[in-house]
């Protein structure tokens, strides 16, 4: 399509770096590509500096047959192998730390000194490291008494003496003294090459000056003591005025600052022993001559095997689908992407072709482009296949001329391209999409699949690359296109803003030039097809196969069913409302203005804070970092609850001025003028939970619990002679931390149909039932949902009004009652810091970054995220299922009911009046039935003309 964000919800072409995008991508550009001409160039990886990096920068993962840890032997071995495919290099050698202590310990004790010892859950994936290393046939290179730098300065001087070139595949500043004069560093994981320039760039020294910038500066990990007061860029304007370290210290006397003259004089031996130290020994006599360091033949059996015990089953399959291409007779020679040579389809006969290849191979990639992000109105511009890697085409179906540069290609004379009539290009198509013996694969193929149901293709059966990747690494990265090639193939792919610009000169995709569109649009489908051959082999080893083919793949059809059908909504009933906030919003200021003496923006977070805390002088302010008064709704919160009327008002004021701009102001302009409903989006991947999310516009956030947005739902109407049925779980998350942790007295009151927060309320506190009053069982209440979500003592205290201890004491207590929680919680978030994700009852992988974070408030964040996700995450599971099984259920009944919207554990439908009971009997068992538990689930229904009077 369009755009390749993950799912509509972002539609940015990139995305931050994730745990992952580093130590797995390992890209390598192309400056690093060996020199023609038969000049040697030897590839000397830095091994010690890479298994840090891998291990830091991958969440961990360890085996499942015995727990070992083996994140950094993941990111270690998939740097190699992307190393070796992408360089085609005859001379690599990996190169080792033999031990802790070396030279540089008789030079100066304390030399490393600061460092801690290596992490528990490293140290047995050294020795895996150097294996991994071994099953590529690389030479392993180690020498005790020196670094791995050592032993690398000294193959980088033999191998100038002989004319040959070097790169260094490392980031560590300590190598860069060895750059220049036919050697350069390279870092993988960040696609850069460095050379002298980029010395100079980022140290402000060349090379053969970072020896004494070094021993200026020093370095505080390595605890290299150099000039106290005196870093980099100190030490480099120094080096610049008097040449070498040696030299500024024959002429200390001439600095003029007083203090730094007395550092250098005072610790002019420790700057002399800190070069020492950091002098890098090239005369090394190392245990592997130059002219041993080659690779060898690849013997893929031991790899395999090495891959097998592992259990990377991902690398495994990429190394097995490499063989694959790599067979002489597979047929498969495919070029690395961006390099395939795609092909721009204009002719009918050609299209049929393509499509008959499609049938007899089984599958086919396919994707959309279109004019934009929103399925409901796009204009379908073209459509690419792909039916192999490397091997892909785009139709161009409704260009309109061309506009910047590049060619057009194939002009029928008047400054349009000649292209296949869109209905004669959709008939030639449609056998094939809606073929069952041919597997369709996309990329986020809801938006793609609801582009063609628009056409009347309804395409089926579909495999989805975004969805696989979502139920393998739910998580630990983000599933947009680019992300993903990027992250498993290496590869950068071309831009939607490089073929459309951006801003003001941007165009749509039907102007877009026709090499620039098959370029870019083939590539989608070629990269779809990439993705499913690296992600699809990993369900079966994962044990994910059950979430994909029963919850995920299932869904695409289905939403895009519900976005398609979109919801009726009264736009005359929206104004009515705006207006009505609109008076109410000028009352609430009046009453504002009054309270504070005088008239101000109360929308201004300065006015109004100048207002409270200057003038009014109230307690409870607090200063941010740029010494202004923070106004946060925590701030007018507790201000409220000390009585302050103003800000009772104010909190009133924003929330129903954020009511009219979201949502009675903007919903007017999101109805579709052809269709007069609301199309929302459902992205399929874009929480960490399985839950979906509605976005442009969110539906799922408008408010139940007040009057406000109860009154915004009565806009949602069905249409004449039908009726809106809203079907909700009751209490789903309580009744799951029930089953889950198994907490007998919990799953007894369900059973009984006693009222869940009175009983814990009794339990906790010691109240008969009896004499239950609202306010104890308020108390309950928010502790019950609290401990979904992990709520501290202080959280507790906010929400009930309560001193911090009291509120402590109420969950100790609820905990103590509720033993069998409390070791759950425990054993969960055990479980996340031992494998890095949590499962759903239905198998679901939650990823949990940041559960061994060293920070305690980021560990502590991830601590109650691993508590909260498998019972959301089961929720949402449970929901989905649910979905995926009512529309077939409704057609064999012969209703016509349509599923509207999901929002979180609600279903909105529409039906005739004549079939709303005859639909509620045959929905509300498929939702109580969707998960089998100790616990019975509930589904409620209520009926109306409009969505309010429906909940």
């Amino acid at each position: 399509m369009t755009s390749r964000s993950a799912d509509t919800a972002d539609s940015t072409e990139t995305k931050p770096g994730k745990p992952g995008t580093g130590a797995e991508a390992g890209a390598v550009p192309p400056e690093a590509a060996p020199a023609a001409g038969g000049q040697k160039t030897y590839y000397l990886v830095d091994g010690s500096g890479f298994i840090f990096r891998a291990f830091h920068a991958l969440p961990m993962m360890t085996r499942k047959a015995d727990g070992l840890p083996v994140n950094a032997v993941y990111g270690f071995t998939n740097m190699l192998l992307k190393l070796l495919a992408d360089l085609k290099a005859d001379h690599v050698a990996v190169i080792f730390d033999a031990a802790r202590e070396n030279f540089r310990n008789e030079i100066y004790p304390d030399y490393k000194a600061n460092r801690d010892e290596p992490p528990e859950e490293l140290r047995p994936q050294f020795a895996l490291i150097r294996a991994a290393t071994e099953a590529f046939s690389l030479p392993v290179v180690e020498m005790e008494g020196y670094e791995a730098d050592d032993l690398i300065a000294t193959y980088c001087r033999q191998a100038r003496a002989e004319g040959a070139k070097v790169v260094v595949v490392s980031s560590d500043k300590d190598l860069m003294q060895v750059v220049g004069d036919g050697v350069t560093m390279l870092d993988p994981m960040k696609n850069t090459v460095v050379d002298v320039e980029q010395v100079v760039e980022k140290w402000g020294v060349p090379p053969d000056k970072m020896i004494d910038l070094q021993a200026l500066a020093g370095d505080s990990v390595d605890n290299i003591p150099g000039v106290p007061g005196i870093g980099p860029k100190t030490a480099a304007q120094l080096l610049e005025t008097y040449g070498t370290l040696e030299n500024l210290l024959d002429h200390v006397e001439e600095i003029k600052q007083p203090k730094r003259r007395q550092a250098l004089t005072e610790n002019a031996e420790l700057a002399r022993i800190s070069k020492r130290l950091v002098t890098l020994a090239d005369d090394v006599d190392a245990p592997l001559t130059l002219d041993s360091i080659v690779v060898h033949e690849r013997d893929d059996k031991r790899l395999i095997a090495f891959l097998t015990e592992m259990e990377f089953h991902s690398i495994k399959a990429r190394v097995e689908t490499q063989l694959l291409e790599e067979a002489p007779d597979s047929g498969q020679d495919a070029p690395p992407p961006g390099e395939a040579d795609y092909a721009l389809v204009t002719e009918a006969d050609a299209l049929r072709r393509w499509a008959e290849e499609a049938v007899e191979i089984g599958r086919v990639a396919v994707d959309t482009e279109t004019d934009s992000l929103s399925a409901s109105t796009a204009t379908l511009v073209g459509l690419s296949l792909g039916l192999g890697s490397g091997r892909a085409c785009y139709v161009p179906l409704q260009h309109t001329g061309a506009s910047g540069e590049g060619t057009l290609a194939l002009d029928d004379g008047d400054g349009a391209p000649a292209q296949i009539p869109l209905d004669e290009a959709l008939a030639i198509l449609k056998p094939m999409l809606e073929d069952p013996s041919v597997l369709k694969i996309g990329h986020n193929f809801k938006y793609d699949w609801q582009v063609l149901v628009r056409h009347g293709i309804r395409v089926d059966p579909v495999d989805d690359t975004m969805l696989l990747s979502y139920v393998l690494d739910g998580g630990a990265h983000g599933h947009g296109m680019d992300e993903l090639a990027e992250l498993h193939l290496g590869h950068k792919t071309i831009k939607y803003s490089e073929v459309c610009g951006t801003g003001k000169s941007a165009i749509t995709f039907d102007r877009v030039p026709l090499d620039k569109a098959r370029d870019y649009a083939a590539e989608d489908a070629d990269i779809t097809w990439r993705l499913h051959a690296w992600l699809e082999p990993r369900l079966v080893p994962e044990r994910l196969v059950a979430v994909y083919e029963t919850i995920e793949r299932p869904l695409v059809g289905v939403i895009g069913e519900m976005e398609h059908a979109g919801v009726k909504v009264d736009r005359d009933a929206l104004a009515k409302l705006s207006r009505e906030f609109a008076a109410r919003l000028e009352t609430l200021e009046e009453e504002v203005h009054k309270l504070a003496g005088h008239a101000f923006n109360v929308g201004s977070p300065k006015q109004l804070a100048a207002v409270l805390f200057e003038e009014m002088g109230l307690q409870g302010g607090k200063k941010g970092k740029g010494g202004t008064y923070s106004t946060d709704s925590s701030v007018l919160e507790g201000l409220a609850a000390q009585g302050h009327e103003i800000a009772v008002k104010v909190l009133e004021w924003r929330q129903l001025s954020k009511l009219k701009g979201t949502y009675t102001d903007a919903l007017q302009e999101d109805i579709n003028p052809l269709t007069g409903r609301i199309h929302t989006s459902f992205s399929l991947a874009a929480t960490n939970t399985g839950r979906l999310s509605s976005n442009e516009p969110n539906l799922q956030n408008i408010p139940i619990r007040t009057e406000e947005g109860r009154k915004i739902r009565t806009a949602f109407v069905a249409e004449p002679g039908n009726k809106l049925i809203s079907i909700d779980y009751s209490q789903i998350e309580l009744r799951l931390v029930a089953h889950i942790a198994g907490v007998e007295a919990l799953k007894a009151a369900f059973r009984d149909g006693e009222d869940i927060h009175a009983m814990t309320a009794s339990q906790v506190f010691g109240v008969p039932m009896d004499e239950m009053t609202s306010e104890v069982r308020r108390q309950a209440k928010a502790i019950n949902f609290g401990i979904i979500y992990g709520i501290s003592g202080w959280g507790l205290a906010q929400q009930l009004g309560i001193e911090q201890g009291e509120a402590t004491k109420f969950i100790k207590a609820y905990l103590e009652r509720f033993s069998e929680l409390d070791g759950w919680m425990k054993a969960t978030r055990k479980t996340a810091k031992d494998q890095g994700f949590v499962t759903t009852l239905f198998g679901r992988r939650i990823h949990v970054p940041g559960i061994k974070d060293p920070n305690p408030a980021r560990r502590g964040f991830a601590e109650r995220q691993a508590i909260n996700a498998p019972i959301q995450g089961t929720a949402a599971d449970i929901i989905k299922r649910a979905m995926i099984r009512i529309p077939r259920a409704l057609e064999k009944e012969g209703l016509t009911a349509r599923m509207l919207l999901q929002v979180h554990d609600e279903l909105l439908f529409e039906a005739p009046a004549a079939e709303v009971d005859r639909t509620i009997a045959v929905v509300r068992p498929i939702m109580e039935g969707a998960a089998h538990l100790d616990v019975p689930l509930v589904a409620e229904a209520g009926v109306g003309d409009d969505w309010g009077s429906a909940h």
